[in-house]
Order: C-alpha cells, then sequence, then structure tokens
C-alpha cells in the first residue's frame, strides 16, 4: 500500500531509479545496489545502458579481488540492477534520481514524463549542480516532493552528499532522502538552491580564476597546478581538475553561478569558452588544458606547452654560502633547509642574541627528526655545525646567496636590501621571502635590482615542499638560474610566476577562502557544513575555517587587502564579518578565538 502523500520520510526507498547513465549515473546505481536497494538504471541509449552494465561489472569484480565483496555478494549486487532505455520502468520506484545532462530543456521533459509515470508519493532528485532546484520543482505536477542530491564524482569513493532544498520542497522529503544518504554510509549536508551549492560555489569560483590565471600567461598550467598541490596539499591541480570535470561542464556551472551572482569572478574566464568550442573538453576528449594519451585516458602526454628539461635552461652562478635574515619560525626554518642540504649558513639576527635563539629553535627541529628516525644524531650534528648564528648583517659579507625573511612590512624589508646592498659581495643574489609585498619594491631600495628575487617558502619550510620563484622586470636571467638550481639542491619544487599580489597560491587560495566567509555570512551554511563540504567533497586536508583560524585571521584580512588593492576587482573586498572579528580580537588559534573557540595552552 503507498504511504500517504503527507510522510514520505516513513518510506525506506527500497526502490529507486536512476536516470542517465553516463560515470555519475553508473556510480550512483553501484552505491546504492551495494547498500541493497533495487535499481532501475535508465538511459535513451541502449549504448550507454549497456556501458553501464560492463562498468558495474568490472568495478564489482575488482572489489572481489580487493577483499571487499564475496564472490555471492557480487551477485546479489548485480541481480540488484537491471536496466532500461523506457522512462515507464520507473512506475514502481520510491525515489527517482535524475543525473541527465545540464540543461533545463532536458531535465524539465523528464520531470513532465515522470508526473505521468511514478506513484503520487515518489520523491523526485534532480543531480544538477548549476541549475536551479526551484525551477526545476515549480515546472512539476509534485513540488513538494522534487529536491536534489548531489553526488560526488566519483559516487562509490566520495563521502559528501549535498542535499538540497528549495521554498517548495516538504521537510519529510528532504528527511526521507537524508536517511537513505546516511544508510548509504554517505555524509548529508543540508543546503539551500542556488548555484554550486556549497562545494562547487566556492569550488568553481577558484578552477575559474585559475583558468584566468593561466590564460593571463601569469604562470604555466604545471606550475599553477605543482603550486595548489603543494602549497595547500590538494589532491589535484586546478587545471588538471578542470579537465576531469569536463571544460564544458565547468563552462556551464559558472555560466549559471554568475547569472544568480553577477561577481565577476564567476564570470567564465574565456579561455574555457574557446577551448569548450573547439572540442577541447578535457580528458574525455584527450585534450584540454593539457594533452591525453587518448580520450578518456588519465596519462599526460608531451605537448607543444610541455616544458623544457632542466638541462636545457640558462646556467646560474654558483652558491656555496647562503646567508637568512631573520629570528622567526619561518628564517629559523628556512636556515635548517638550506643547512640540511650542506650549505654554509650564515643566520643573522638583529642581535646575537635573537640569532642564537633561532639557531636553538633549529637545534631542536633537527632532534626531533632524530627521534623520529628520519635522520641520525651525527648527521643532525653536522647540519648544526653549518649554521653560524650572527647578531650583525655584516657577516653577509661573503655569502653567495642573501635570503631575507623578516617582519612582513615594507619599510624594513627595504630597509633590510638597503644593508644588503651595502655588506654583500658583487654578483651575491638577494631574495626576499615575502607573501604579499612587491619584489620590486624591495629591489629598487638596491643599486643591484638585477640581482633580487622572490623565493617565497612555505611554513613550515622544512616540511613544505613549494617555494614560489618570483621574477621582477628587473631580475637578470641567470638570477633566476640560480635560484631554480638552488631549489633542485634543497629538494623543494619551484614554480615561477611574476611579482604580482598573491602570486600563484594565496592569489588563488584566499579568495576561496573570503566566499566561504560570505557564505555563512549570508546564513547560507554553517561552518561545521561548508568544513565538511569541502573536505569530503573536494578532497582538501582542511576546511576553509579550519585553515583560517590556523593561518590567523588578521593575516587573512591583510593579504585580502592586498589581493583586493591590486587587482580591484568588488569580489575581492574582504568580508565584513572577517573584518569584525579581526577588529574583535578574534585572530584564531593563537587567541583562542577565531571562527571557532579553542582551548588556551
Amino acid at each position: 500500500m503507498a504511504t500517504p502523500l503527507s510522510d514520505p520520510s516513513l518510506s525506506p526507498l527500497n526502490t529507486i531509479a536512476v536516470i542517465g547513465l553516463g560515470t555519475m549515473g553508473t556510480g550512483i546505481a553501484e552505491v546504492l545496489a551495494r547498500a541493497g536497494r533495487e535499481v532501475v538504471g535508465i538511459d535513451i541509449s541502449e549504448a550507454a545502458a549497456a556501458q553501464a552494465a560492463a562498468t558495474l561489472e568490472t568495478a564489482t569484480a575488482r572489489a572481489v579481488q580487493r577483499g571487499r565483496l564475496t564472490e555471492q555478494e557480487r551477485a546479489d549486487v548485480l541481480a540488484r540492477v537491471r536496466t532500461s532505455t523506457d522512462l515507464t520502468a520507473a512506475a514502481d520506484a520510491d525515489l527517482v534520481i535524475e543525473v541527465a545532462p545540464e540543461s533545463y530543456e532536458i531535465k524539465h521533459q523528464i520531470f513532465r514524463e515522470l508526473d505521468g509515470i511514478v506513484r503520487p508519493d515518489t520523491i523526485l532528485a534532480t543531480g544538477t549542480n548549476a541549475l536551479s532546484v526551484t525551477r526545476l520543482a515549480a515546472d512539476s505536477a509534485r513540488p513538494e516532493r522534487v529536491l536534489g542530491l548531489h553526488f560526488f564524482n566519483p559516487a562509490p569513493a566520495m563521502k559528501l552528499v549535498e542535499v538540497v532544498s528549495s521554498v517548495l520542497t516538504a521537510p519529510t522529503a528532504v528527511t526521507a532522502v537524508t536517511n537513505l544518504a546516511l544508510d548509504l554510509g554517505k555524509e548529508p549536508v543540508a543546503v539551500g538552491d542556488r548555484p554550486g551549492f556549497v562545494a562547487d560555489g566556492l569550488l568553481f569560483g577558484y578552477l575559474n580564476q585559475a583558468a584566468a590565471m593561466y590564460e593571463a600567461k601569469y604562470a604555466s598550467r604545471e606550475d599553477i597546478d605543482a603550486a595548489m598541490r603543494l602549497g595547500c596539499g590538494l589532491p589535484m591541480g586546478p587545471l588538471a581538475l578542470l579537465d576531469l570535470i569536463g571544460v564544458d561542464t565547468a563552462r556551464t556551472v559558472l555560466e549559471a553561478m554568475y547569472a544568480e551572482s553577477h561577481d565577476r569572478l564567476h564570470a567564465p574566464a574565456p579561455v574555457l569558452k574557446q577551448l569548450s568550442e573547439a572540442g577541447l573538453t578535457g580528458r574525455k576528449s584527450g585534450r584540454g588544458f593539457y594533452t591525453y594519451e587518448a580520450p578518456g585516458s588519465a596519462t599526460v602526454v608531451r605537448d607543444a606547452l610541455t616544458p623544457l628539461e632542466s638541462s636545457e635552461r640558462n646556467q646560474g652562478r654558483e652558491v656555496r654560502s647562503v646567508g637568512v635574515a631573520g629570528s622567526g619560525t619561518m628564517a629559523s626554518g628556512i636556515a635548517e633547509v638550506f643547512a640540511k642540504a650542506g650549505y654554509e649558513v650564515v643566520l643573522a639576527a638583529r642581535s646575537e642574541e635573537k640569532a642564537q635563539t633561532a639557531k636553538a629553535r633549529i637545534g631542536k627541529s633537527l632532534s626531533r627528526s632524530v627521534d623520529k628516525g628520519r635522520m641520525t644524531a651525527e648527521a643532525a650534528a653536522r647540519t648544526l655545525d653549518l649554521i653560524t648564528a650572527a647578531g650583525s648583517y655584516e657577516s653577509f659579507a661573503d655569502v653567495d646567496l642573501a635570503v631575507e625573511a623578516v617582519a612582513e612590512d615594507l619599510e624594513i624589508k627595504q630597509q633590510l636590501f638597503q644593508t644588503l646592498d651595502k655588506v654583500c659581495k658583487p654578483g651575491a643574489v638577494l631574495a626576499t621571502t615575502t607573501s604579499s609585498l612587491p619584489v620590486v619594491a624591495c629591489a629598487r631600495a638596491t643599486s643591484r635590482p638585477q640581482d633580487v628575487i622572490g623565493m617565497h617558502f612555505f611554513n613550515p619550510a622544512p616540511a613544505m615542499k613549494l617555494v614560489e620563484v618570483v621574477r621582477t622586470v628587473l631580475t637578470g636571467e641567470d638570477v633566476h638560474a640560480t635560484v631554480r638550481e638552488v631549489c633542485v639542491k634543497i629538494k623543494k619544487h619551484a614554480v615561477d610566476c611574476g611579482d604580482r599580489a598573491g602570486f600563484i597560491v594565496n592569489a588563488l587560495l584566499f579568495p576561496y577562502l573570503n566566499n566561504a566567509i560570505k557564505m555563512v555570512q549570508e546564513h547560507y551554511a554553517s561552518l561545521d557544513d561548508i568544513d565538511a563540504a569541502m573536505k569530503l567533497g573536494g578532497g582538501y586536508p582542511m576546511g576553509p575555517f579550519e585553515l583560517l583560524d590556523v593561518v590567523g585571521l588578521d593575516v587573512s584580512l591583510a593579504i585580502e587587502k592586498v589581493l583586493h588593492r591590486e587587482f580591484r576587482d568588488p569580489g575581492l573586498a574582504p568580508a565584513p564579518l572577517l573584518e569584525h572579528l579581526v577588529a574583535a580580537g578574534c585572530l584564531g588559534r593563537k587567541t583562542g578565538r577565531g571562527f571557532r573557540e579553542y582551548a588556551r595552552r
């Protein structure tokens, strides 16, 4: 007997139809069948239906090989799935999940046909991530039964499911679908109806900016991707991810987001249109931002844009000794990195005492490495012996490379560069580790701007593999080559970029963090749901609010202000909530309170 129309949440949703058997639809069907649900897979293409069945056979066979299913369990899973090319096969479904192409016309047609096929109490879910659930619901004869159910690709592996309500959705339908997601072993996040929802709403703005950065020839595709993987711990770089998602799909999502937000950060970068219209849609076509071995392959092959091998680059200057200026965590971390690579290091600060304190910090760090079995006690002692603590920058007289790691204050840095200009020998390379200030302003404080370059290390320097190498319009080619060679010797991955605010990582990271704050400010989603969405749906090691509290809200605000001042884009203006928290002294973990509260140490 049918469940009363008023309460579909009482139904266990045992029979589920999945409409659209592409990669996502097939993945959803597998998840449902493995959770004991009867699944009807429907696609207008017989070939797609046959391919879905073959994919399920392969996926479940692999699960048996890995010990995740027995042969009997595999047989039971496959028996629970049947495919059809006729929409009427959904007649007995308790829930229909539509994952057809992102087109209102196609989805409206499916929903109108379903109105005449399914039971009155059947819930209709759309898998869209770009179109309005409300608009789709309004065109249905049962708008209170329509909601969004947004799985992430690959559906069997990704834990996040966004449950999207429109103003018309009955709460009982939301409850039923949320319970189903929990039964599937997923982590459901409840969100309202706006393009991109939480995860894609934050992700696609970031991907769009990366595409625009590449289009502007600010950095190579390889360097942009490596910077975000190594600088932020992301599983994939943004351009590789766009190729995986599909350049055409990304363009569709961004167009829907821009139509609602009118935020320039969501206006699709022209390169997305150019690639889409040329049929270069990413992995599925064999070429997008990268070139692949074959359509559908994940193997990248060389093409005309692949960078030269290191042997084909210019030769740099010889570097035997390094000076590191500063006494904070960053300075001591950088000095440790150079000493571990065998360089003689002079660690200089404004006083002998500060320099000795910084060297002692390095000693403790090396001792921890010994305790963890990462190096021997003898190697640690040799490393520490390579470091000379000095209370004056006069000790930089013979260094081949001087690296500045003092306070992030332009006036302080310029004064230091004036000093380095006087004390360092001719031909010494002078580097700044600034993360947000113009490198050229440091260069102009010297009489040798051609010798000045940016070397932006990431914190903690001994652990983080990335160094952003920042050339100004005045930097000499041999100076750039020198720093690239040094990065190889200290086992860091160098990425090249120009001298503009944020370089690569911060220019892409902080607008994403700012947009997350705006979501909370607008009461669209909670801190916990946004953090969960980005970790589970985007593979981020930390959610945006966890990261903001670790970085420091004051530091984050300062970087946002620099980006806004440089690019003059209204979308980059710091979120008022961030400014209010900083004004209140809530700076994150270091003060015990930021977006969350922390126990005082």
